[in-house]
């Protein structure tokens, strides 16, 4: 079923990028969740858009009690295309369902409360074991870039395998 709607919860602003440059690209409007909840009709058929924790892609479960979701995408600090068996299993989503992963980026100035105790944990937990790593991927080369540095990965390019299925959905 094609979506008449992008639905997106963002914690840092990553996912509300993707959902405006997917908005621009098919025509379909974007709301944010709490938005969608007053401007959209019970069961209507979206695109949804979440940032990842721990392969949970946030306020999905929320989603899914008003709106028919079409296809899921997580986007998240890893490679893009990343971790989709993962988020899969994680949200419990049916294999008809397609599923991308977009590399987002990380900013630790835009966290607040509880997720920037746990990415101040994690983003220390992680860089240490990646700075002793001998021979790091290029894959954790960027990883441990991102967590140093921060930064946004949001491109164009990270969106092509959602296009290409919006695309097919027109």
């Amino acid at each position: 079923m094609k979506p008449n709607a992008i639905v997106y919860t963002s914690n840092t602003g990553y996912t509300a990028q993707y959902a405006r440059m997917l908005e621009e690209r098919t025509g379909w409007k974007a709301y944010s969740l709490d938005e969608a909840w007053s401007a959209l009709e019970e069961g209507t058929p979206v695109l949804y858009l979440g940032w990842l924790m721990a392969s949970q892609v946030k306020g999905l479960k929320k989603a899914q009690k008003r709106f028919q979701i079409c296809a899921v995408c997580g986007v998240c600090m890893g490679k893009t295309g990343s971790q989709l068996a993962e988020v899969r299993k994680a949200n419990a989503l049916p294999a008809e369902l397609p599923v991308f992963t977009m590399q987002g980026g990380f900013d630790m100035k835009r966290l607040h409360g509880v997720y920037k105790f746990m990415m101040t944990i994690m983003g220390k937990t992680m860089g240490k074991r990646l700075s002793q790593k001998p021979n790091l991927s290029p894959e954790e080369r960027e990883m441990l870039r991102l967590l140093n540095e921060g930064g946004s990965r949001v491109s164009e390019e990270n969106l092509s395998g959602v296009l290409a299925w919006c695309r097919e959905q027109k």
